[in-house]
């Protein structure tokens, strides 16, 4: 069993997230629930609609996980518009495509991909996204550039991530809720290291600011960001200029 250390200059840093997702998953969803009391949902329409998709439009949904965003951003683009979630986890991706399947979504397609190298051409979406995923990203910079790359100019990039609230009583939650309660889970499941990662992600990742800034960075223009559920969800947009 893997103990992931957040050390993203680890050769296999990569290949141990990659592991330990396609251990849990199968209860990747109920976990999503349990730690957002099912308010993931709904973050999830919310950064659907920053992407400004319509109908016709194609879009790119990285790190997809189990495709629950994917799905989301097919509503926009229906009808003759496609999607494309892609995830460095198959049983993720069969998952995900289970969901296409049950919902009579023809018009996207679930497919393996690396988030730092996308097998896709340059300017080719009208919008990219991504869901509780760039924590993950073993090189957050070399990520961004790689979504910039594959947007067509004026294309738009929304990343919806896990922040870290700066003030009590939310930070002070915050810090009981990960650091105490979510390890406790994970002692009595079969994937404790999944449960020891998460706050470590958490911790380890840019704040709001500090991803607008990578962003900027990465070539985006217009950055904006609205910081949910009294600073623990962030919704981060911008621009291909």
């Amino acid at each position: 069993m893997d103990t992931i250390n957040d050390n993203r200059h680890s050769p296999d840093f990569a290949g141990q997230v990659n592991r330990m997702f396609d251990r849990v998953a199968g209860r990747y969803d109920a976990l999503n629930s349990l730690m957002t009391a099912g308010l993931h949902h709904r973050w999830r329409e919310r950064a659907a609609a920053q992407t400004q998709l319509q109908p016709g439009d194609s879009a790119l949904d990285v790190c997809c996980g189990t495709g629950d965003l994917a799905l989301e951003l097919s509503t926009l683009t229906t009808p003759g518009g496609h999607v494309v979630g892609c995830d460095f986890s198959e049983p993720m991706l069969d998952l995900a495509r289970e969901k296409a399947v049950e919902r009579g979504a023809d018009g996207v397609r679930f497919e393996w991909a690396d988030a730092l190298e996308l097998p896709y051409d340059s300017e080719r979406f009208d919008a990219v996204t991504v869901g509780f995923g760039v924590r993950n990203l073993a090189d957050l910079d070399r990520g961004l550039r790689e979504m910039a790359r594959v947007l067509k100019p004026g294309g738009r990039l929304v990343i919806l991530e896990i922040t870290q609230p700066a003030r009590p009583p939310l930070s002070v939650f915050f810090s009981l809720w990960f650091d105490r309660i979510v390890p406790l889970l994970g002692a009595f499941s079969s994937n404790p290291e999944a449960y020891a990662y998460l706050p470590e992600s958490v911790r380890s990742f840019p704040s709001p600011r500090g991803l607008a800034e990578k962003m900027d960075g990465a070539g985006f223009t217009g950055i904006r960001y609205t910081v949910l559920a009294g600073g623990i969800i962030a919704i981060h947009s911008g621009t291909r200029a």
